[in-house]
């Protein structure tokens, strides 16, 4: 017969050919295909008994041993064996083997079996002769065996062989084969040797993984697994001294004992005594591949396990593996790797270090896992816990130390869970790492790990720690709620993070620190308790194309001398700050949008600095970008918009330069400047502030040089209260209310600006105010062209002053201005006009357009200090009463708004209008300040 062989391989039995040999008949076959039958048996030939275990006994049935001539006429029903083939090397191993249907694999005594007469050499057997009655008779025996026999009888009979007899009997024919393929067979089979739940197909070196039968493409999955495995050693406790018929497999009770073997087996060497059993001591490995060693549910204590070679050990156990099969020792490693182990595998193993505290024997150098220089193995499915308060559950070190440890867990220890340092690499994916001691990773002085979809968090201390000048990929984890920060680099280190989830931790995502660089892209990072990323002590990361967001503090912070290149980001919905900088801090900040924050958008101070470039800084609860205490940022080709307070705010000795940024539509001014702050402010386009463009105040000081201010809901220039800017060859123009207002003693000095289409003044100074404006082009306006009013005065020089509705220079009562040089010209005149053709100047006045005249009120009519009536009026309305000059100045007429008892008579239907104003409304300021 042939050799035994999971595959569906056929091949045909050479039978004798020599001279006067009969033949034996066989019965006819409808394809080629089939494989050809093996020979019948002879008279006088040892025939075993019918297959009957005991009851409660799996054992093999041994045939009889007793000599028989066989009679003239058979049954058809009497099943006989078949004499085996005669293979030169000796009798056929197939013989006497069975097992129980329900339980194969349990071991059975070998059985004593004879065939006197085929144990002969092929020329020494007696010469044999055959009736054609008993030919007859076996060919029709045969026939009814392979053709007529009930499947089920057949799959009874199937289920008492072991794997080797059953792939021998497979090869008898199409319907043996076909049978001897069930599927219940082989998985009863198959969870007798390894006890999986599930098919382990090991489809690479270093690769084993379950697959259901549902999904697997196999038409027998079960025995697919058992031909891949069955080359393993097995450590089973008890099955040392078993013997197994038609199963060749090897059983150690120690897993040193099954490693000595295996080394011994690889070397091509014997005559070693084993603590095991094994029924085939010829290596069985492909010569691609390690010895395959299976650790049976148990814990195995105190065993020193050194690797050094392409070993794989894994834990084979019903249900969840790895919890059923543990590695444990008190002193040293509980599993190293070292020099030689290039292609090791350690998979579905629970591994744990329990030293003995009240030992002497020091352990801080000793782990659950340690992996040494020059080797890779595969550390795959294991669960990894250390109750050492020192060290680490897993320490990979040394160059060219490069496992790849995946689907593990390394949980509840009692220090560092992984520990990677001296050079090492190594690639980490789909761990789980969590609820540590101290960090959950730790890499340092050069290591270069790659780590991808790890599931990092609870920890107490920080997720990830690379310090030292460690390095490494770090792709895809989920890090959180850890107690410090989700990722912190440190001295030198200079690691890559990419694409991960840093979130939820008690304090910070992201901590940089003591020259600590690396690369964070792509990279969610929300909902930490304190800042998303920390930058601090002449660290230089670079944070790009990050998305930053819903932080219980600020986004970025940038402190104690941190540099960084912050990049691209998305930077939203955070408590304090999108980006806060401070104490000589100077990042790069360029690319990002920070918005919808609760605070400001970005926060400059004590005496940060930065450039801070290209941004889009937008509905901000506070200030866009607050500059303050000394800081010097660079803010350019920013836009910054729809804030709901100011656009940029320097405040308290803010400095700085604002250049060619985009700043509109602020609920408050687009820029405010106060208390000794002096920026720059050079090329900006400021416009659609809701309470003015800019607004300088309470001493500001400042240079505002060539910028666009335009069609602001107030003045587009605010000075007030001892504030003294220079404004320089700027456009101010289109505002909703005057181009610049200066008063409550504000100063400053404008030069050479264009000043246009306004619609109250021009230029506005009230209230003790004292400018000086040299050369400027002031035309177009709505109203007057320059007005000074209310004990202000001013030094006016080589001005231009032309095209304005209500005059060029308009002086109220008392004002003795400066003038030298200045050129008045072509001015509308309307107050005159209107005054000479007898109209209520309220006609000619608007919501935001005051005429400059005389004004009046009227005794008898009781108007009071907040009413005026024009001339006309006095004239026409109250012409008889008691009426008294006031002063010339800016106002609009009561009398024509219909705000008093009698009507007016020269205007139509009056329009409502209680709101009489002197000045322009007070620009609001901002005063609330949230500190991160």
């Amino acid at each position: 017969m042939p050799s035994a062989s999971f595959t569906a391989s056929r091949s045909c039995v050479r039978r004798s050919r020599r001279k006067g040999a009969n033949r034996i008949p066989t019965p006819s076959r409808t394809t080629s295909a089939e494989p050809c039958e093996p020979s019948c048996p002879i008279p006088n030939q040892n025939i075993p008994a019918p297959l009957a275990p005991a009851s409660g006994s799996s054992s093999a049935m041994a045939p009889s041993t007793s000599s028989s001539t066989v009679p003239a006429h058979h049954s058809p029903y009497d099943l006989r064996r078949k004499s085996p083939s005669h293979h030169e090397g000796g009798p056929s191993t197939s013989a006497a083997t069975a097992g129980s249907p329900t339980s194969p694999a349990t071991p059975t005594a070998p059985a004593q079996v004879c065939y006197a007469s085929t144990m002969l050499p092929a020329r020494k057997r007696p010469r044999r002769t055959f009736s054609t009655s008993y030919e007859n008779c076996t060919a029709t025996a045969a026939h009814y065996l392979q053709y007529e026999l009930p499947d089920e009888v057949l799959l009874t009979i199937f289920n008492y062989l072991l794997e080797l007899d059953l792939c021998r009997v497979s090869q008898v024919c199409k319907r043996f084969q076909a049978i001897a393929n069930d599927t219940e067979i082989w998985k009863r089979l198959y969870q007798s040797v390894y006890e999986y739940d599930l098919p382990l197909f090991n489809s690479a070196p270093c690769r084993f993984e379950f697959v259901s039968p549902e999904e697997s493409d196999l038409a027998n999955p079960w025995k697919e697994s058992f031909r891949q495995l069955y080359r393993g050693i097995h450590v089973r406790p008890g099955y040392q001294d078993l013997t197994f018929k038609g199963r060749n497999l090897c059983y150690f009770n120690s897993v040193q004992g099954a490693l000595d073997y295996a080394d011994e087996r690889s070397a091509a060497t014997s005559g070693t005594n084993y603590s095991g059993t094994c029924t085939n001591t010829h290596s069985s490995e492909p010569t691609n591949q390690g010895a395959l060693i299976f650790l049976h549910a148990g814990t195995y204590r105190g065993e020193v396990l050194v690797i050094d070679s392409d070993i794989s050990l894994i834990g084979a156990a019903p249900g969840n593996v790895a919890e059923s099969v543990i590695l444990e020792r008190e002193s040293e490693s509980t599993l190293m790797f070292v020099q030689g182990a290039k292609q090791a595998y350690a998979g579905h193993l629970t591994l744990k270090f329990s030293p003995d505290v009240t030992s002497t024997v020091p352990h801080h150098k000793y782990y659950c896992l340690e992996v040494f220089e020059n080797c890779s193995p595969t550390i795959d499915h294991c669960i990894i816990r250390s109750t050492s308060v020192v060290g680490a559950a897993v320490c990979v070190s040394g160059v060219g130390a490069n496992p790849v440890i995946r689907h593990c867990g390394i949980s509840d220890c009692e220090n560092v869970g992984l520990y990677v340092t001296d050079y090492a690499q190594g690639t980490y994916e789909d761990n789980e790492i969590s609820r540590n001691a101290l960090a959950g990773i730790w890499v340092k002085n050069y290591a270069n790990p790659i780590m991808r979809r790890n599931h990092i968090h609870h920890g107490r201390d920080v997720g990830i720690f690379t310090f030292d000048n460690g390095l490494g990929y770090f792709e895809a984890n989920d890090i959180h709620n850890n107690r410090i920060a989700g990722f912190e680099v440190k001295a030198g280190a200079n690691p890559t993070v990419a694409h991960c989830e840093i979130h939820h931790g008690q304090t910070g995502g992201i901590y940089v620190h003591e020259n600590g660089l690396g690369q964070f892209i792509d990279n969610k990072i929300h909902s930490n308790n304190f800042a998303g990323v920390w930058i601090t002590s002449n660290s230089n990361p670079t944070i790009r194309r990050n998305e930053i967001y819903n932080g219980h503090q600020g986004g970025v912070y940038i402190f104690g001398e941190g540099r960084g290149l912050i990049e691209h980001n998305n930077i939203y919905g955070n408590a304090l700050a999108g980006i806060q900088i401070r104490t000589n801090s100077d990042p790069i900040v360029r690319h990002n949008k920070i918005h919808h924050g609760q605070h400001g958008g970005i926060y400059v101070h004590e005496k940060g600095q930065g450039l801070i470039e290209e941004n889009e800084v937008y509905a901000n609860t506070l200030a866009g970008v607050w500059i303050t205490t000394g800081s010097t940022p660079v803010l350019r080709r920013n836009r910054i918009h729809s804030g709901k307070q100011v656009g940029v705010y320097f405040y308290d000795n803010g400095h700085g330069k604002l250049e060619d940024n985009d700043i509109f539509n602020h609920l408050y001014s687009g820029v405010q400047i106060r208390t000794g702050s002096n920026p720059v402010i050079r090329g900006n386009k400021i416009w659609g502030g809701q309470n003015g463009g800019v607004l300088v105040y309470n001493g500001g000081l400042g240079l505002l040089e060539q910028n666009e201010i335009f069609d602001n809901a107030m003045a587009g220039v605010w000075i007030k209260t001892d504030s003294n800017p220079t404004l320089k060859r700027n456009k101010i123009f289109d505002g909703r209310d005057g181009g610049i207002c200066i008063f409550n003693g504000g100063k400053g000095i404008l030069e050479e600006n264009d000043i246009f289409r306004n619609a109250q003044a021009g230029v506005l100074i009230s209230t003790q105010s004292h400018p000086i404006l040299k050369r400027n082009r002031i035309f177009d306006g709505l109203a007057a062209g320059v007005e000074i009013t209310n004990n202000a005065t001013a030094t006016l020089e080589f001005n231009q002053i032309f095209n304005n509705r209500f005059g060029g220079l308009c002086l109220a009562s008392g004002v003795q201005p400066i003038v030298r040089g200045n050129k008045i010209f072509n001015n509308q005149d309307a107050v005159e006009k209107a005054v000479a053709n007898g109209q209520c100047l309220y006609k000619i006045s608007s919501y935001t357009s005051f005429p400059m005249h005389d004004f009046y009120r009227c005794q008898t009519c009781n108007t009071t200090d907040r009413n005026a009536i024009c001339v006309n009026c006095i004239k026409t309305c109250h012409a008889g009463h008691d009426v008294e000059f006031i002063r010339h100045d800016r106002f609009f007429c009561d009398c024509g708004a219909g705000t008093l008892t009698n009507q007016c008579q020269l205007q139509g239907e009056p329009t409502q209008d209680t709101d009489t104003l002197y000045d322009s409304a007070a620009p609001m300021e901002s005063h609330t300040l949230m500190v991160n």
